[in-house]
């Protein structure tokens, strides 16, 4: 087009010389010209025109509009004699090509000889100018389009195989091999890379995980070298070691990476692009990029890559995150199985409990009246010799006497035999009482803050485990210098336990009167060195108790709760354990509606309690 604008701006403008001058780089020079031969046209277009008074085309950039000389050598400010002497022209007609006010280039008619250029020719000229704007801006809107048509569909592209990319992550969330090996292809594909290869990096050596487009004689090569620990003189130990994107225009042009050149042959490599996959701000391996040719990575392309680093992480942490959910079900699991186990034992010990109650309750009601039975027969048996002495001095018939004494020593068999049972009955009733008074599990020192959180962590899972939906806050004020107790640590996690499920209980059943009100139920446990004694105090803000209920809530058997729900012995045999096996005391201070607090007292040094 601008060829054809030249040629016919000289011909209808009886022109010997014409020229398009156009912007390039930083410089303008000729872009277009005819009527000069091919060494003339060719000097041409290699001289800058820079604005000012020297030539025609300077001036025009300078002044930004139409500039006519009838005769440059005539005119004292025209300096660009060699380039005159060159093309033989003299006289110039100057036309700017105008985009928004602001020249973009020239539109240049000349003669040889000293001749003005007509008004119509100056016009025809500008006319011309004006069509060769258009011309200009056609194409460049034209290349704008095309490239903006290019990025669009680059773009989409790649939002396509981060799309792909995702899509793997989702569907597997337990296997990082598929994801990298996506990458890898749409890598290659995508950035016009010879081949692509994602690396891991456990912090000590960086081995590969997946590949793309390499051929078996680059496969053998790296197969031999990896897995290798980080090192400078590797293109992929850089990139691990940098933690930042590594881009070498031309691997051969860099001696320091001495590991790539020496296998350069094998693999071809020249152009390298590396980045590093980070997770918090620690590396954990690196997607590379390879071209044989001597060809940089665009921004583009780099930021695509940074954008499969950063999903393949993504990968890596939605796997290391599934095994870790997976061990800490496992746990949960084993956990809840312990805690049922739990459960069950201490159901079974307060039946024990109960058990050892009950004996000892019959064995003290037996013993009584076993003791009467021994005691009166033992003196019936005296008695019957008593008997048998006074008869000899009575006159009796042999036949009477024979009689009399056969029933004595048939009523002395049987209190012997009431004796002997009687004895074999109280050893049992012993035995029994025995039994009933034995603590259990180990007497040791064990830490009161630890013991106490302990006992309330269980009490909690246990009341989850149990109720579906229970919610409560717990709150925990251990002194730190609560220190160590001497105790039986099973039957004093047993009282706690037993103290806590009745505040969970308050606490639930107050949050159920009062519906969807702004209570919040809250237990909390807190500790108090005392010296020679420790103080544990567990508070809940529950319904609280009623004055004729507290007479009586230490009592064995004794329930608020539904039936089925509480057998009554649970602050029974907490009381028994603190006060009766420990030589400590317990004490309740509660208000109906509020709260109940129950503060347990125990001696730090375990003490020798008399037998019951």
């Amino acid at each position: 087009m601008l060829d054809a604008l030249t040629e016919s701006a000289a011909r209808l403008c009886e022109a010997d010389i014409a020229a398009i001058i156009r912007q390039k780089g930083d410089a303008t020079y000729w872009a277009t010209s005819y009527g000069l031969s091919a060494e003339q046209a060719e000097y041409m277009k290699n001289v800058p025109i820079v604005p000012g008074r020297g030539t025609v085309a300077g001036r025009v950039l300078q002044e930004g509009k139409t500039v006519h000389l009838p005769d440059v050598l005539a005119n004292t400010e025209y300096t660009s004699l060699h380039p005159q002497r060159v093309a033989g022209h003299r006289a110039t007609l100057g036309v700017p090509l105008l985009r928004e006010g602001s020249p973009i280039g020239i539109l240049l008619v000349m003669r040889r000889v000293a001749q003005a250029f007509t008004d119509k020719q100056i016009e025809l000229v500008e006319t011309f100018a004006d069509q060769a704007v258009i011309a200009i801006e056609n194409v460049r809107l034209f290349d704008e389009v095309q490239t903006r048509t290019r990025e669009l569909s680059e773009s989409l592209e790649q939002q396509t195989a981060t799309s792909e990319v995702l899509g793997v992550i989702s569907s597997s969330p337990t296997d990082v091999q598929p994801v990298f090996d996506t990458i890898a292809n749409n890598a290659v594909k995508l950035c016009g890379a010879t081949y692509c290869i994602a690396y891991s990096f456990d912090g000590e050596m960086i081995r590969m995980l997946a590949h793309y487009n390499l051929d078996r004689a680059a496969l053998d090569t790296l197969n031999q070298i990896w897995p290798m620990p980080p090192d400078s003189r590797s293109v992929v130990g850089q990139t691990i070691l940098g933690r930042d994107v590594l881009h070498v225009e031309d691997v051969a042009a860099e001696p320091n990476y001495i590991f790539a050149n020496a296998r350069r042959t094998a693999l071809g490599i020249r152009t390298y692009l590396g980045v590093p996959m980070m997770r918090e701000g620690q590396p954990i391996g690196a997607i590379a990029l390879y071209r044989r040719d001597v060809k940089p990575f665009s921004n583009r392309q780099i930021e695509l890559v940074k954008a499969f680093a950063d999903q393949a992480v993504i990968a890596i942490e939605n796997v290391r995150l599934f095994e870790r959910v997976e061990t800490r079900t496992r746990e949960l699991a084993k956990s809840l199985e312990d805690l049922r186990t739990t459960q069950d034992r201490l159901v079974q010990t307060q039946k024990l409990a109960l058990l050892g109650q009950l004996t000892a309750g019959i064995a003290h009601e037996i013993k009584n009246p076993l003791n009467f039975v021994n005691n009166f027969s033992g003196v019936s048996g005296e008695m019957i010799d008593e008997l048998r002495e006074a008869l000899e001095e009575v006159s009796l018939t042999e036949k009477k006497r024979r009689e009399i004494t056969e029933l004595m020593d048939t009523l002395r068999g049987n209190f012997d035999k009431v004796v002997q049972h009687g004895k074999r009955a109280d050893a049992i009733v012993k035995n029994m009482l025995q039994h009933s008074r034995e603590g259990s599990g180990e007497h040791r020192v064990v830490n009161v803050n630890a013991l106490v959180e302990e006992s309330l962590n269980l009490a909690w899972h246990g009341a989850r485990a149990e109720k579906q939906g229970f919610e409560i806050a717990l709150k925990q004020a251990f002194d730190p210098s609560a220190g160590e107790i001497d105790v039986f640590p099973q039957d004093i996690r047993r009282a706690l336990l037993n103290v806590i499920s009745n505040g969970f209980h308050a606490a639930t059943k107050r949050k159920a009167e009062t519906g969807a009100g702004d209570y919040e139920p809250i237990l909390s446990a807190s500790t108090k060195n005392l010296g020679d004694r420790v103080e544990i105090r567990i508070r809940d803000n529950g319904t609280g108790i009623a004055p004729d209920v507290k007479e009586k809530i230490f009592n064995p058997f004794f329930t608020t709760k539904p039936t089925g729900e509480g057998t009554g012995l649970g602050l029974s045999i907490s009381h028994d354990i603190i006060v009766k096996q420990h030589a400590g005391a317990i004490e309740v201070d509660t208000q109906v509606g509020e709260f109940t607090e129950i503060k347990a007292i125990l001696p730090r040094a375990a003490v020798l309690l008399p037998e019951r």
